[in-house]
């Protein structure tokens, strides 16, 4: 019986062995499989352009690094919210975000200049500068402050939108009531403008409207969209007056352990996910202001915005003396 019992014992043991060498065996080969596994933060769904670009950026370094480093996208703020997620990432715990320049400038002040009203002619406009020696500066200022900057992403341009009235003219701001962005920058921009602006929380803006304690407030087709403001505020004003870039950002003290070969695939790789992010924010867009137009939203097209323009001339002499070299420079490309 004993010898029985002892067989039996040995058995269970050169199981449990072989059990663990096959593991064994399978962690080395994820190993060898993925040298590096990385998480990327998003706060959009991921049904959002940006969302989706995290996502071809992932699959096309996984691709060009033959499967050597993985990327994980969590979207829908799995990791948190971006101010959260970029303390996180600048102190390593996450490896990339995509963020909205308004987020990062607090701690990134060299990209405030980014959210001065009127700065660009229109999108063409942007995009000469991010993609020229200026962009390229701005993306490499970031690491100063523990990042790694790879590229731009497309986050449009942001129109009123009123309650009772369409904004055809500076005039038509003047006694309105419009919910801001909570941004200084945007305080000073209505107060050159001459309407009042009140900072309050972006999921309280439908309730804002529809009791009357605003008169309207200010973003992007798609937001006004998806958030439903056009059912309380039917007039939608296309007059540019901020277009906030995003940024694709890494973190120097997570990545520190890759090689130049490695940083020049994600370098290049980053600014080809740009590409294809800017058709995607594109076709949202399009889709978007046909949809509003179906549901009765009467969009307002500015032929001429020149005293939008001149009216927020008060705001850049606040900021001359920082950044008036750099202003006049993305004005003349």
């Amino acid at each position: 019986m004993r010898t029985c019992k002892l067989i039996f014992y040995m058995c269970i043991s050169l199981a449990f062995l072989l059990i663990n060498a096959g593991c064994n065996d399978k962690q080395t080969s994820m190993r060898d499989t993925y040298a590096f596994n990385f998480r990327l933060a998003e706060s959009h769904p991921m049904s959002h352009p940006t969302a989706k670009a995290d996502l071809e950026f992932a699959k096309r370094i996984e691709k060009e690094t033959d499967g050597r480093i993985k990327i994980m996208v969590y979207p829908d703020q799995g990791l948190g919210t971006e101010p959260q997620v970029i303390e996180q990432v600048q102190f390593g715990a996450i490896d990339f975000t995509r963020v909205s320049i308004a987020n990062l400038v607090e701690t990134v002040p060299d990209l405030y200049v980014l959210q001065l009203p009127y700065l660009y002619e229109g999108r063409e406009h942007m995009w000469r500068v991010l993609e020229s020696d200026i962009g390229d500066e701005l993306l490499e200022g970031v690491g100063d402050y523990g990042f790694v900057g790879l590229t731009w992403f497309d986050a449009g341009s942001r129109g009123f939108y009123t309650r009772d009235r369409p904004i055809r003219k500076l005039a038509d701001l003047e006694g309105l009531t419009i919910r801001l962005m909570e941004n200084t920058l945007m305080m000073e921009m209505s107060e050159a403008m001459g309407f009042t602006g009140i900072l309050k929380p972006y999921g309280e803006v439908y309730s804002l409207i529809q009791k009357g304690d605003a008169d309207g407030a200010e973003n992007n087709f798609s937001s006004y969209l998806t958030q439903s403001h056009y059912q309380v505020a039917r007039y939608y004003t296309m007059d540019e007056h901020l277009r906030i870039p995003e940024i694709l950002i890494g973190s120097k003290r997570a990545l520190a352990n890759l090689s130049e070969e490695d940083w020049a695939i994600i370098r290049k790789v980053a600014k080809e996910t740009t590409v294809y992010q800017k058709i995607l924010w594109s076709n949202m867009e399009r889709d978007a202001k046909e949809q509003l137009i179906e549901e009765g939203v009467e969009i307002v097209e500015l032929e001429d915005r020149s005293a939008f323009v001149q009216a927020v001339q008060p705001v850049y002499d606040n900021y001359e003396e920082q950044y008036g070299e750099l202003i006049r420079r993305i004005q003349a490309k």
